[in-house]
């Protein structure tokens, strides 16, 4: 589908909705082409000054148009809103990045069977997210094309087969970048404890993280193989990683990750289908 021609409507004007649709107005989208249910007045405010969109208080007529409507509530305000919104939109494809609610929740309450579940992250703001799609049946291979091409600006995207994979794809790249800010902090912490200014500790923190991503990204080796060509018996690198291993941080570090499944997973039981 042209990107020239679509309707889109989107549910919750925050920060993920701002990363998407920013991102479909680089691509040639026209503010008129969108509107935007937001019950907040101050956001509702900066829509309109920063991509000149219409922003509503609430569902009304102006939604029947969408082709796509884009659900970015938080999962206990979901079931609500689309209480106000099916009637308006029983024709659109659905595309939801809120966490945890299970596609038969969004079936039951929208009425439509064309929905794609996504779990984006914040590196989506500057284009280098990375989301996870899941699509139910009903859902074409056009229109899994357009939610692709919707999501493409904020950046990569990957299909899964099985909805209950969104659970750990929310544990692992969902919560990710806070996983990665919080090995930032504790890096120029060490590097400031260590002597190094705190500007400069936190600047090279942030500078080793996207560097070393890079080069597992670009690399055909695993993980593993780039840590062992950086750690030589004996030195530096062999120290804190011995350190690391002796307090069993990957251990825990993987618990951790696990107790953030758990938790996706509760919350489509608890704000999911009545």
């Amino acid at each position: 589908m042209d990107l020239h021609s679509i309707r889109i409507a989107f549910i919750g004007g925050g920060n993920m909705a701002s990363a998407i649709l920013g991102g479909l107005l680089r691509q040639g989208l026209a503010p008129s082409q969108v509107q935007v249910v937001e019950p907040f007045e101050e956001a509702r405010g900066r829509l309109a000054r920063e991509f000149g969109v219409t922003a509503h208080e609430q569902a009304g007529d102006f939604l029947a148009p969408a082709q796509l409507v884009v659900w970015a509530v938080k999962p206990q305000t979901f079931r609500a809103a689309a209480q106000a919104v099916a009637a308006h939109t029983h024709n659109a494809l659905h595309l939801s990045v809120a966490a945890g609610i299970r596609s038969d929740s969004i079936a039951h309450w929208t009425g439509s069977e064309r929905i794609v579940r996504s779990m984006p992250n914040t590196p989506a703001l500057v284009g280098r997210g990375m989301t996870a799609l899941f699509a139910r049946a009903a859902v074409s291979a056009a229109d899994r094309q357009l939610v692709e091409q919707v999501l493409a600006p904020t950046g990569a995207t990957l299909w899964v087969d099985a909805e209950q994979q969104l659970d750990a794809v929310t544990a692992l790249s969902g919560s990710g970048p806070a996983y990665v800010f919080y090995f930032i902090e504790a890096m120029a912490r060490a590097g400031a404890e260590m002597g190094l200014p705190p500007a400069k500790a936190l600047q090279l923190a942030i500078g080793t993280f996207a560097g070393a991503s890079e080069l597992a990204r670009a690399s055909s080796e695993p993980p593993a193989v780039l840590r062992e060509r950086v750690t030589s018996k004996g030195g530096t690198t062999y120290a804190a990683l011995t350190s690391l291993q002796q307090d069993a941080v990957a251990d825990r570090f993987v618990a951790a990750m696990h107790a953030a499944c758990r938790r996706a997973a509760e919350l489509g039981d608890e704000f999911g289908r009545d």
